[in-house]
This record gives structure tokens, C-alpha cells and sequence, in this order.
């Protein structure tokens, strides 16, 4: 900061009524008031920020000098890196916490499901979606972050680009994946930007399934009613609702439909806020919607016949070595429920970008 632009200049006494005392008072009293502002300032930039800031296994993102989420790359049973936690505006958590840390009444399901990711079932055959280190198939794949780069951080957003590999149980490197992320605020709302790569390094066929791709696992408290599996452990009383683009509702209507968007709302730690997912429309294949009462939101563009039941029909995606697919998906999180949150709108807005 000049502080030039920042003090309204005063015309000084002739010099010969001002005394050398005097003088040098006001070069002092200037300097201190200058530097007072500067300070003054340059807290206030750095207090408004969008900070990213990478270390050893992960890559925090503060929000206004607060927590929002960390990259975690790598680190116990996880074989893909993920985002978590995710937090509102107001700091409420939106994803689960299990496996990372102990949540007592919380589901203890899926742990492979770790706050919000990016996976498939069936790559040339290997799985890496139902991949923790410690389950006992022998087709997991692992997706090793190599890089980090790009790191941006800004008054209103900041992002960086992970290069991630996808490696089967041997070690060999079947896609090379670059991951933007990106991360804004704007006013009462949270948005997570992806925007990722995959290049065939061998030739590939991501494979008609149910589980993938975009996912997230959400926190307990915003599942549909009564809606988990058995024996989960679940505790907490479910609030939530899923709704997409069309105002339909609930899982039964809304898993495997096409949608420009779906949204669970509901109450965490009694404040309404909920969480939507945009599907890019410039997307390799738009998604189908693996959502579920317990908690898994999932955009999924490769399950066909497994969403349709229909067996003649094969979302099967073929790349030959050196092609590629592009992916982008929106994730806002939101305060009050669907219809407050104005999706119709933020979906435009979406659109508008995207060309």
C-alpha cells in the first residue's frame, strides 16, 4: 500500500516557521501513521482472504482466516485422496466424519467414503471407488497424488491442480488425472469448483457401474428418515431431503434419473443448510445420480444399464492410450433449504460460465 493514496496531502509551513524540532516531529508522526494504515490494511486483506496452503500429506484451505477444508492426500486405509471436511458459512460440518476421526452415534458403513472425492468402480477391472488398504479384494487400484502445483490464494477464492495417477494392484499406471479445485466465497455461500483431466496412459474402459464417480459422503444429520443401512450405527436423527432440478423428491424418485442438479437439505446442529451438486453440461457424459437416503451423493456418468435395469443398454466409456475426458462438477453449500437457497438461479449463472 502507497500511503500516498491514502493520506490527503497537507501543504507544509514555509521553513522559516517551522522550527528543525518541529520538523522532524511531523516526519515522525507522518511515518507513524503511515505505517499504522499499512498495517491496518494489510490485516484486513489477509482477515478477507481465500488462503491455500500446502504441507507434507495435505493442502488446507481457510476461508476468512477459518478452517474450510484440507486436501488429504494421502494417509491410514485411504487409497484415493478426498476433500474434508466440508464446512457452511457458519461453520456447521456437512460431511461425515467417520473414518477420519471418532464421531460417537455416527454410521460406521462404507468407509471408504470419505468426505468428497472423485473415483470409479471398474477401470480395465480394478476398483477405485471400494478401495481402503485394509479391505481384502484384490482388485483395488490406488490414486497417488505425485503433485501439487498452481497454488492460488485470493480476496474471494483461491485454487491449486493436483496430478493425480491411477495405478492398478501392480503398480502400473493405467491414467494420468490433472485436478483443478477451486474454492470461493461468495456472501452466505461455499462453492467448491473440480474441473479434472483423465488421459489414458494404456488403453482403458471405464466400466457400466454403480459406484462412482463425483461422491460425497454426507454428515448423518442431513440423510433422508430412517433411510440407513442396518446395523450402521447410525444415532442421529435423519433431516434431510433430496431434491433435483425437476422439484422431484426423495431417493426412490430421484437415484439414477438424469438431472441438471440434485440438493440434500436439512438441519445440522439446529441451522437449516444444505449442499447441491451441479453437473457440467459440457461434460464427456453427463451423470446419473447414485443418491441415497443414508448419506452417499454420487453424480455418476458411466452406470447405464445398472441405474436402468436395463441390460441391452451400456454406459461402458472406452479411451484408447492418450485420449482423454474432461469433467466438471459444482458443489454449493447453501443456508435454508432448497427452495431458499434460489438453485434455479445459481444454475444459470452456472450456464452463463460454462459457455
Amino acid at each position: 500500500m502507497a500511503c500516498r493514496n491514502r493520506l490527503r496531502p497537507v501543504r507544509p509551513p514555509s521553513s522559516s516557521s517551522l522550527s528543525p524540532l518541529a520538523s522532524s516531529s511531523r516526519r515522525i508522526l507522518a511515518s507513524a501513521v503511515c505505517s499504522l494504515l499499512a498495517f491496518a490494511w494489510a490485516s484486513t486483506t489477509a482477515s478477507a482472504q481465500v488462503t491455500i496452503t500446502p504441507d507434507t500429506d495435505s493442502v488446507h484451505v481457510l476461508i476468512d482466516g477459518q478452517p474450510f477444508t484440507d486436501f488429504v492426500l494421502r494417509g491410514g486405509n485411504a487409497m484415493k485422496p478426498y476433500l474434508y471436511p466440508l464446512r457452511s458459512a457458519t461453520g456447521k460440518l456437512i460431511t461425515r466424519k467417520f473414518p477420519m476421526e471418532t464421531a460417537p452415534g455416527e454410521p460406521k458403513d462404507h468407509p471408504h467414503q470419505r468426505g468428497l472425492w472423485f473415483a470409479h468402480e471398474r477401470v480395465n477391472g480394478f476398483d477405485f471407488w471400494n478401495n481402503e488398504a485394509d479391505y481384502k479384494t484384490t482388485i483395488r487400484g490406488r490414486m497417488e497424488v505425485v503433485k501439487i502445483s498452481d497454488v492460488q490464494s485470493g480476496p474471494d477464492s483461491g485454487s491449486f491442480t493436483a496430478a493425480i495417477d491411477w495405478v492398478d494392484p501392480t503398480g502400473a499406471k493405467l491414467i494420468a488425472e490433472t485436478r483443478k479445485m477451486s474454492f470461493r466465497k461468495a456472501g452466505a455461500l461455499r462453492i467448491i469448483d473440480l474441473d479434472l483431466t483423465l488421459t489414458a496412459i494404456v488403453d482403458v474402459v471405464f466400466g457400466d457401474a454403480k459406484d462412482g464417480a463425483f461422491g460425497i459422503r454426507l454428515n448423518p444429520a442431513l440423510e433422508e428418515p430412517d433411510s440407513g443401512p442396518k446395523n450402521s450405527g447410525n444415532e442421529i436423527p435423519g433431516t434431510g431431503t433430496i431434491t433435483n432440478a425437476e422439484g422431484v423428491e426423495h431417493e426412490k424418485d430421484v437415484w439414477g434419473k438424469l438431472s441438471n442438479w440434485v440438493d440434500y437439505s436439512g438441519v445440522v446442529d439446529g441451522e437449516k443448510v444444505g449442499v447441491a451438486v451441479f453437473d457440467h453440461p459440457g461434460n464427456a457424459h453427463r451423470a446419473r445420480w447414485h443418491v441415497r437416503g443414508y448419506g452417499l451423493f454420487a453424480a455418476n456418468p458411466f452406470g447405464l444399464k445398472y441405474f436402468t435395469g436395463d441390460k441391452t443398454q451400456d454406459g461402458s466409456v472406452p479411451l484408447k492410450a492418450g485420449e482423454t475426458m474432461r469433467f466438471r462438477y459444482r458443489t454449493i453449500i447453501h443456508p435454508g433449504d432448497v427452495k431458499a437457497a434460489g438453485l434455479g438461479a445459481l444454475w444459470d449463472e452456472y450456464l452463463k460460465e460454462a459457455k
